[in-house]
């Protein structure tokens, strides 16, 4: 008995990795015939031949299915910022992950590649893209606060983690847009740049005190 139930749950994840494939290769199927954002869950569901509720049931929405998001994918990169060695600071430690997940990404081929292509063309899969996603960024942020060593929503590492990921979505961006001066430019190369640019401070001339004197100014 132990040993058909044994079966019979093995039969069950096969059944549920093959769904899975089988949405994420007609999500990724429909995105490069009709573009990212011209395709519905319905679409995805119909070419899968299941049902939206089951669509649901695998995936939040389709921009999870067409980049073929697993939900191991975040407990990965947690655990990858988890592991990182305790002497390297918050900012360098995200630089870590980011470097590893992008590394993944451009050096894939096949669909991977395709993936990679689409999230260019819409900013909804952009802002999936590298773990974009709210719930994500809370995680991150979560985790990294306590790496920090600070309690549960300090300000400090939401902030670092949102500020990576708009360094990100701006990055692929200004890719999207190259002209001829980002001419065989990476989206790791320009990661990398604004990594530099937050480390080293945004506008080195910013005056924290400015607003006062203006209002002191004012009444006077």
């Amino acid at each position: 008995m132990q040993t058909d139930d044994v079966a019979a749950g093995g039969r069950r994840e096969r059944k549920k990795r093959e769904t899975r494939q089988a949405l994420a290769a007609a999500a990724l199927r429909l995105a490069v015939e009709k573009g990212p954002d011209n395709v519905t869950v319905e679409e995805i569901s119909e070419a899968a031949d299941v049902s939206v509720r089951t669509f649901f049931n695998y995936f939040p929405h389709k921009e999870h299915a067409i980049l073929g998001r697993d939900p191991e994918d975040l407990e990965r990169a947690l655990t990858r910022l988890r592991e990182t060695p305790a002497e390297y600071s918050p900012l360098t430690t995200m630089r870590l992950l980011i470097t590893r997940t992008l590394a993944e990404f451009e050096d894939e081929q096949g669909d991977r590649a395709r993936q990679v292509a689409l999230i260019f063309e819409s900013p909804a899969l952009l802002s999936q893209f590298v773990l974009l996603g709210a719930e994500d960024e809370r995680a991150l942020s979560a985790a990294l606060a306590e790496r920090m060593g600070d309690p549960p929503g300090a300000i400090a590492p939401a902030l670092i983690v949102s500020t990576v990921i708009a360094a990100i979505r701006v990055a692929a961006e200004k890719l999207k847009q190259a002209g001829p001066e980002l001419a065989g430019r990476t989206l790791s190369s320009l990661v990398d740049e604004a990594f530099l640019m937050i480390a080293h401070g945004l506008d080195p001339d910013y005056d924290p005190h400015a607003l006062s004197r203006i209002d002191q100014e004012g009444q006077s």
